[in-house]
């Protein structure tokens, strides 16, 4: 099939582009909003080679393609020529905190390593000049010092992009009027709007909170400005948008952002001044605990409020201990177990997590195994307290064992830098000491691997010249039968043999060893191939697609390979429920016309890790 001809077949199968109100896609089905249905013509829809099924079901018209839906999708955006954009009005349905946290954290992820990159840059000239002094009067400081300070210095802009593009405003409208706040004004001691004084300060360059609120005022200045300006005048809206609120930002928002982050500032200060000890104790102990809720995008501001006003900032150091502490349990893992592939993840993890990046030490390696985790947080909060005692401060943004050059301070100083050494060996090694002399209790685990693992080969020994594999169940509780679902998709066969699992617990694991080749982003469905070749998709709940990514917590990412037993994705029954959506789990086979048979296990209960399909040539 020619590329883009099924999406052209799709779109015109659906009553064309004028009939599609609205198209997205879940893991094996594109999802139509159409001004008519009668206009369908589901018939032919199905004789399409690549459709599997029509289901049309809570006000969706859904053509089920299968794990290649992602292209498909994209051809027929292509072959509609936009791109369905809801952005900022989708209703959310979560708390305020929770929608506070997405909003902090969408503004700041993406350049997070942006910054943690120019941080580092810092770090080095900060070492360099150090080392040689006379280096800080070269060209070549000045060019990489420009290199490390501009994007924290015009950080305004940059949070104007992706605050605008969260809020669903005009991006480049946005960056316009941060670019205004950070212009340089001379006499700015005299400076006054149309006789309304304007308190201007230290101006807004490397400023947090002033551009968040005046883009979360932009977003209804330029919607008011839409409604009401011609057509034809395509620069109405920027300019009056910017007559409005540059002023506005001036006399008014931009104050009182400064107010409120200083306020906010001090109260997290006063915490420290009250006592650094118990400061120390929390942001090093606390820090991934908080990571993995993603409550530290609350903290970050303040951090970077911090190196903005002050120039430099006391929390950060502390939290690094806390990520230090993960990278010496990890090693600590690594030292103490004798399964070789716990032993090979926990040194990978423990070198990654050295540079920052803690993700797999904690999901991969501390956290499942529970003790080497409260190891890393006793480890990071004694850490962090002597950090906190000792005043250990930063000079710029990184969250790394890269960080101890900006300890060094702007005049020389190498006391902070040293303290901080200090500070992270000592969470590195109390956590690694810790794992390695108390233990942890993998034997369990490593056991359970192990039956597992015996249990497949005797039974693919025993029938050898059939079996192809055995595929174990990823989550546990009732077994019931795929005809007797409300899913047309699965229900039918359609998309492959399996079984449907009423789940009683709340975590989905690895099936088999393999290769995610699909995650979809609301993480309610997976798709693993093993490396027999054989293609598993696990779809928790019905229609969950709809929840748009709320109470789902993946632990992998799409391309990683993984290990059987290894977390999958963690949902909330309760969100699931709460949204009037079924929380049967779907395991299918999805190229199960290649097999003679996908025989289920005869059990009405299933507990995870148990037998649960087998598959024979």
């Amino acid at each position: 099939m020619k590329k883009n001809e099924l999406a052209q077949d799709i779109l015109e199968g659906v009553g064309g582009k004028s009939n599609v109100k609205d198209v997205f896609h879940c893991a094996t089905r594109l999802r139509f909003h159409l001004r008519d249905t009668t206009k369908a013509n589901t018939s032919d829809l199905k004789k399409l080679s690549g459709v599997i099924q029509i289901v049309q079901s809570g006000g969706q018209y859904q053509i089920v393609i299968g794990n290649t839906v992602g292209t498909v999708y994209e051809d027929l955006l292509e072959v509609m020529g936009e791109v369905p954009d809801k952005g900022g009005d989708e209703k959310s349905e979560q708390g305020l905190g929770a929608r506070l946290i997405s909003i902090v954290s969408a503004i700041f992820t993406p350049f997070l390593g942006v910054l943690a990159g120019t941080g580092v840059l810092k770090g080095i000239l900060s070492l360099g000049v150090f080392l040689m002094p006379e280096f800080q009067s070269t060209g070549t400081y000045v060019i990489l010092n420009a290199a490390g300070d501009a994007f924290f210095r015009f950080l305004p802009i940059a949070i104007a992009f992706t605050a605008a593009k969260k809020l669903n405003t005009n991006q480049y409208l946005a960056m316009a009027m941060a670019m205004a706040m950070v212009y340089p004004i001379e006499n700015s001691d005299a400076l006054n709007f149309l006789g309304i004084p304007v308190i201007y300060g230290a101006g807004y360059t490397s400023t947090v909170f002033p551009i968040i609120m005046a883009v979360f005022i932009l977003k209804y200045i330029e919607g008011f400005f839409k409604k009401i300006m011609p057509s034809f005048l395509i620069f109405g809206v920027s300019l009056c948008s910017l007559i409005i609120m540059v002023p506005l930002t001036y006399t008014f928002i931009g104050p009182l952002g400064t107010i409120i982050g200083s306020l906010l500032s001090n109260g997290v200060t006063g915490l420290y001044s009250f006592s650094p000890l118990l400061t120390g104790l929390i942001m090093g102990g606390l820090w991934q605990v908080l990571v993995i809720f993603g409550m530290h995008w609350g903290i970050v501001p303040i951090i970077l409020l911090n190196l903005g006003t002050n120039g430099f900032d006391s929390f950060l150091p502390m939290a690094i201990a806390g990520v230090m502490a993960q990278s010496g349990a990890s090693l600590g893992v690594f030292l103490r177990t004798r399964d070789a592939r716990l032993k090979g993840l926990s040194l990978s993890s423990a070198l990654t997590a050295v540079f920052g990046i803690t993700e797999p030490a904690v999901y991969g390696v501390t956290l499942p195994l529970k003790k080497p985790f409260i190891y890393a947080s006793i480890g990071g909060a004694i850490g962090g307290a002597y950090i906190a005692l000792m005043g250990v401060k930063t000079f710029a943004f990184s969250t790394s064992i890269l960080a101890l050059p900006n300890m060094i301070g702007r005049n020389g100083i190498t006391s902070s830098a040293v303290q901080g050494m200090i500070g992270l060996g000592v969470a590195f090694v109390v956590a690694m000491i810790l794992t390695v002399v108390l233990g942890f209790d993998d034997k369990k685990e490593i056991k359970d691997f192990q039956e597992l693992d015996e249990k497949s080969n005797t039974k693919q020994v025993k029938k050898a010249e059939d079996t192809e594999g055995i595929i174990s169940s990823p989550i546990s509780g009732e077994i019931i039968p795929l005809t007797a679902i409300d899913d047309p998709a699965f229900s039918s066969g359609a998309m492959g043999k399996g079984v449907a699992i009423l789940p009683n617990d709340n975590l989905v694991i690895a099936p088999v060893s393999g290769k995610v080749t699909l995650l979809f982003p609301t993480n309610h469905a997976i798709g693993i191939l093993t490396d027999d070749g054989i293609e598993i998709l696990i779809h928790i709940g019905m229609d969950t697609v709809e929840l748009k990514g709320e109470g789902f917590v993946p632990f992998v990412k799409q391309g990683e390979y993984i290990h059987k037993g290894q977390k999958l994705i963690q949902f909330d029954p309760d969100v699931i429920s709460k949204h009037e959506k079924s929380t049967v789990t779907v395991v299918v086979i999805t190229n199960s016309n290649q097999y003679s048979g996908v025989e289920a296990t005869k059990t009405n209960e299933i507990k995870q890790g148990m037998d649960l399909l087998e598959i024979t040539k």
